[in-house]
């Protein structure tokens, strides 16, 4: 029986073995830098447009917006760290060299959320330098763009925020075991059921929506707004404890569903 450290290298060795983490990885990258330049360049042709001269538009804040899309990317990853076994049966061999799930779920998540943060730091802090540019350049020359040393906390919520998400997607496709389940109920954790609620128009429907995981991140990464134009309800702290509870739950339900399901 293969203690949790032996089981954290046999889970990193399978993660860096196949195509797809670097494919992923590199989308998600490429992702954040084209979105974020993308939400960037609005806010400043809406600031030129409206002719606030010396306007402040900073660099990380389309980065934080941009990860309510750059996610899925991630989320494919920790996905496939779990359902790729189901599909192709090597999940019994992993069951039987760790019979304990939970220290095969563990080890899992302590390799997955790790990856992400780096990855999440990486990608912003090439996306929010790629953004400082273009909107500092002659194109945005009439914007003041935030310096780089005051978007290292934004750049430490983006990555805290991807690892969270992934070890939920995580916990996800340990209850579901395949790739269409585990998708189909992350995207509507993350974007289905919070847009249908923001559609009905009612207060509590909206109180819901917003205390879902995507708000709930937008909220901990200290957005402005909450996609919908009006602002956070809560605060930080109060957003990385919903985002920490709905990971949780996650977990919770997968670690039950690996312990009384054989493979």
């Amino acid at each position: 029986m293969r203690t949790l450290w032996q089981a954290i290298g046999s889970e990193w060795a399978k993660l860096w073995s196949v195509r797809s983490t670097w494919w992923c990885l590199a989308g998600a990258a490429a992702l954040m830098v084209v979105t974020a330049l993308t939400l960037g360049g609005a806010s400043a042709t809406d600031a030129l447009r409206e002719g606030r001269a010396g306007a402040r538009v900073t660099a990380s804040e389309a980065v934080v917006s941009a990860t309510s899309y750059v996610q899925f990317a991630l989320v494919a990853l920790a996905m496939l760290a779990i359902t790729s076994e189901y599909s192709s049966g090597s999940i019994r061999a992993t069951l039987q060299a760790t019979p304990a799930r939970g220290v095969v779920l563990a080890a899992k998540a302590l390799v997955v959320a790790p990856v992400m943060a780096v990855a999440g730091v990486l990608s912003g802090a090439v996306a929010t330098v790629v953004v400082q540019v273009v909107l500092s350049g002659a194109l945005f020359g009439g914007l003041v763009v935030s310096p780089i040393g005051e978007v290292v906390p934004d750049l430490l919520g983006v990555g805290a925020f991807f690892a969270l998400v992934s070890v939920m997607t995580l916990g996800v496709g340990a209850a579901m075991r395949s790739a269409a389940g585990t998708l189909t109920v992350v995207f509507m954790l993350l974007m289905g059921v919070p847009l249908m609620l923001l559609t009905t128009g009612s207060q509590a429907a909206l109180d819901a929506s917003l205390r879902m995981p995507t708000f709930a991140g937008l909220a901990f990464m200290g957005s402005a707004d909450n996609l919908t134009g009006g602002p956070m309800p809560y605060s930080a702290g109060e957003g990385l404890a919903w985002l920490l509870a709905w990971t949780a739950a996650a977990l919770a339900a997968g670690h039950a569903v690996l312990r009384r399901r054989d493979a």
